[in-house]
């Protein structure tokens, strides 16, 4: 099987409109009244929509991404929407987050385990995790990542955080979409 070559999100998010919609991933607008109001971040922001969407709701909202051409878009949108949004370009590979600054830590469909420790780190007390990114049973289908190590293992997301107070935990597939999502709270 040979792997398929990794996206070139530059190339994506410099095509018109917004690659991964406008609207935010339904478990955060789901889950949104459960979170601590606050200062929140977005990791792996991309073009925004979940950004925007907790700066819509009254958060303070920094928001982390490797392309410059989506935190460009991200910025656009906050500006035409009249909202702030804090923005970083930063390879979350390299970047050091800080540390008890946020009452929410998202991130949705980024899988980085070495950055695990670093989002629980980056929450203050009674600060909420939330989580939602593909499982390995994303593999029957054509679409997603191919290679496992981009994909989370049964339950792997929970005993990650099992530590944490989880409040929500899912692994569904519906459609073509093989998911995992977590919203977890750090002790007060």
């Amino acid at each position: 099987m040979n792997p398929r070559r990794q996206p070139n999100w530059e190339e994506r998010y410099a095509q018109p409109g917004c690659c991964c919609g406008r609207e935010p991933v339904d478990f955060l607008r789901e889950h949104l009244d459960e979170l601590p109001r606050g200062a929140a971040l977005d990791l792996a922001m991309g073009e925004g929509r979940n950004a925007l969407f907790l700066a819509q709701h009254g958060f303070s909202v920094t928001g982390i991404d490797n392309s410059p051409t989506g935190v460009a878009k991200a910025e656009a949108r906050a500006r035409e929407q009249g909202l702030r949004l804090k923005t970083v370009v930063a390879n979350l590979e390299s970047y050091a987050l800080p540390v008890e600054e946020f009452d929410v830590v998202l991130c949705c469909y980024y899988l980085q385990r070495s950055l695990f420790p670093q989002m629980e780190r980056a929450l203050k007390q009674g600060g909420a995790l939330l989580v939602q990114t593909l499982t390995v049973e994303q593999l029957q289908f054509s679409t997603g990542p191919r290679n496992r190590e981009h994909l989370l293992e049964p339950n792997e997301l929970y005993r990650t955080f099992r530590h944490l107070r989880v409040a929500y935990y899912r692994e569904v597939v519906r459609g073509e979409r093989a998911v995992a999502s977590l919203l977890a709270y750090r002790a007060a």
